[in-house]
């Protein structure tokens, strides 16, 4: 399923005009996501690419994100994508509690790829810790622009300050029809 991020309504971006999110459950456990950023790339700080490992706090520059949960439970799991190929995986057991590197968590390999329209940035997820229930994501991505400002895009900001945490930002369903 295709959807559009939106930007906070107190965030500025001169350089990005849209990102569109294609979210995919292929599998009981698999999540594929593809993050298509158009606009001034020239104008926004890219990290460069670096050994596809675990990194903490990729959410402080570029960083693509999804925020994975089953309605009405509490628990979740965080994912940040950074299109240098680092990634980080995460686990809550409550709102901005409990967080914790989620495992086992086979690393994703994020693929980056440039087009005339600006960055495309894809990978795939096992997420074995919510096979077989239905899951509702919250699909988010912060970007930097050259000389320091912060963005923040969203598929819904129901809070006056960007949060991305927030259980009603987590605004699309996939369900599993399947086995697991």
């Amino acid at each position: 399923m295709r959807t559009i991020l939106t930007l906070h309504p107190d965030s500025r971006c001169a350089a990005v005009s849209a990102i569109e999110v294609e979210a995919v459950r292929r599998e009981a456990g698999m999540l594929s996501l593809r993050y298509l950023v158009s606009g001034q790339m020239d104008h926004v700080i890219l990290p460069p690419p670096a050994e596809p490992v675990r990194t903490d706090e990729l959410w402080r520059h570029t960083c693509l994100e999804a925020f994975v949960g089953a309605p009405d439970e509490a628990p979740y799991a965080e994912i940040n994508l950074a299109p240098s190929g680092q990634w980080a995986a995460y686990g809550f057991e409550d709102y901005r509690q409990g967080m914790a590197p989620l495992e086992p968590f086979e690393p994703p390999a994020v693929v980056t790829s440039f087009t005339d329209r600006g960055v495309d940035v894809s990978a795939t997820l096992r997420l074995g810790s919510l096979v077989g229930l239905p899951w509702r994501l919250g699909l988010s991505a912060v970007i930097e622009e050259v000389g320091g400002q912060i963005s923040y895009w969203a598929l819904a900001h129901p809070a006056a300050r960007p949060d991305f945490h927030h259980r009603d930002g987590f605004a699309l369903d996939l369900p599993w029809t399947g086995r697991p």
